[in-house]
């Protein structure tokens, strides 16, 4: 995992961190401004230095977050479901589509490699330990969450059809 350090250690970190994830949720990355943040937790744009050295590592900080989630929303779908290609990516869209300006914050950029992997890990399982397979299944997970997310589909699409297929091409060969 990424350094322990790198998560917020104070109360007051964690309401910041609470508070930009709001901001961000609600009002999209656009909102996220350190002066916004402060004002929302009551305090000098300023103060929150003394907390987070700059924006990027408020953007971290909670980008960490939501990997930890998805990771943990990937397990609790292995667990229900074990072996289940389609449990995990319904689950994966799930909490996509639940967080879009968090999803896409957090997508968009590169990302800690083992933090990624951990994310991933019951994927792997899932296919069979087949690491390319797997690679492609997050890419297609990935893809379809951000086509969707975005408005790319024509409006007279059916998303969960395509969804459906695009599990289906990923299910293990002879289930």
């Amino acid at each position: 995992m990424t350094d322990p350090a790198a998560r917020p250690a104070t109360d007051r970190a964690r309401q910041i961190l609470g508070a930009a994830r709001t901001l961000l949720e609600r009002e999209g990355p656009d909102a996220l401004t350190m002066r916004r943040l402060a004002g929302a937790v009551g305090i000098t744009a300023p103060s929150l230095y003394k907390h987070f050295p700059d924006k990027s590592s408020v953007v971290n900080a909670l980008a960490d977050a939501m990997l930890r989630e998805t990771a943990g929303v990937l397990r609790a779908a292995e667990s229900a479901d074990p072996g289940s290609f389609s449990a995990l990516a319904t689950a994966y869209r799930t909490h996509a589509l639940a967080h879009p300006h968090l999803y896409r914050l957090t997508t968009g950029r590169p990302l800690p490699q083992d933090l990624e992997e951990h994310a991933a890990a019951p994927l792997l399982r899932a296919l069979a330990g087949d690491e390319g397979r797997a690679r492609a299944a997050w890419a297609f997970a990935h893809g379809m969450v951000v086509m969707e997310l975005n408005g790319r589909f024509p409006t007279d699409s059916d998303v969960a059809e395509a969804w459906a297929a695009g599990i289906a091409a990923f299910a293990p060969v002879g289930l």
